[in-house]
């Protein structure tokens, strides 16, 4: 063989290599468009009339490799007893490629007369590189539908024989008697706490008297004596349960022992009161109309306790 020959042998195996070698590149390239498929179902078995089954796949693809949406199902009617709730699609990217993934909501209206063996039908997913086009199946799905109820219907002597889902359980009442009597006691502290409140118990102090007469004679003009003299009478009078004159003070005292300490200003009060009312003295002193303030400033202090 000589050089010419060799140099002609060895230019067709050079070619022979570098074509290998474009068409193992271009294969791989192909294989590896889609390097994941799955294909995640629930458990194929237990389904009624109604029910509705979620399928999920997830495809990881090379970047620039686009899905076309209009190969996925669409929401309706898929046939006479299948139909397409739901379809969505989201992708992300991870690393150098996209994921995507579809998930489907599909519902079942068939009525079956015994447990029967039903199929998803499955479909192909294409994906778009430039002019190229790329298409991955699902397959079919098969899972058993049941019927919801037996075909021989048993009768018993009410009729048609029934079979009631599980009652529910009752609550537990164990401490429903105590929490009666707690909240009929806070009930009895409440009432009692507001009539001690208002003075409605026998043998304790009565409250808010004093109290509402402070405020009315704080709205008193300053020389109206003849009214403010008929607000304390009221407030003292109300506090005894009967009208109190200055001949039945100790008797007072006696029931009312608190206010004891205020012997002098109740004298006081008084005196006022007799020269205004009964001696024609009707030109008091502004110190007269501040006595009957304190008076009732003091009795207020002493119906809340504070003296």
């Amino acid at each position: 063989m000589n050089n010419d020959e060799c140099s002609a042998w060895e230019c067709i195996l050079r070619l022979t290599l570098l074509l290998g070698v474009l068409i193992s590149g271009c294969s791989g390239s192909l294989q590896q468009s889609v390097s994941r498929f799955e294909f995640l179902t629930p458990k194929p078995f237990g389904y009624v009339i109604g029910d509705e089954i979620a399928h999920r796949i997830v495809i990881d693809t090379r970047a620039g490799i686009e899905l076309n949406n209009n190969t996925l199902p669409k929401p309706g009617e898929l046939n006479r007893w299948l139909t397409v709730n739901q379809v969505e699609h989201s992708q992300s990217q991870i690393g150098q490629g996209m994921r995507h993934v579809i998930d489907i909501r599909y519902q079942v209206f068939y009525a079956p007369l015994e447990v029967k063996m039903l199929a998803i039908p499955g479909f192909s997913v294409y994906f778009k590189q430039g002019a190229q086009t790329i298409d991955q199946d699902v397959p079919d799905w098969h899972f058993t539908i049941s019927p919801l109820r037996e075909l021989a219907v048993r009768k018993d002597e009410g009729g048609e024989y029934m079979r009631p889902d599980v009652p529910p359980g009752g609550l537990s009442n164990d401490d429903t008697v105590w929490r009666l009597f707690a909240s009929l006691f806070i009930v009895a502290l409440s009432a009692l706490y507001l009539s001690y409140l208002y003075g409605c118990l026998p043998g304790l102090p009565r409250r808010g008297i004093f109290k509402r007469a402070q405020r009315k004679l704080a709205r008193l003009p300053e020389r109206d004596l003849a009214t403010a003299l008929s607000v304390v009478h009221h407030a003292l009078n109300t506090l005894n349960r009967k009208p109190l004159f200055q001949h039945k003070l100790n008797e007072f005292y006696r029931n009312q022992p608190d206010y004891r300490k205020l012997a002098g200003q109740l004298n006081d009060f008084f005196e006022v009161s007799n020269r205004y009312f009964f001696a024609g003295y009707g030109d008091i002193g502004r110190d007269d109309f501040d006595k009957i303030e304190r008076l009732c400033r003091l009795c207020r202090e002493v119906e809340r306790g504070g003296r």
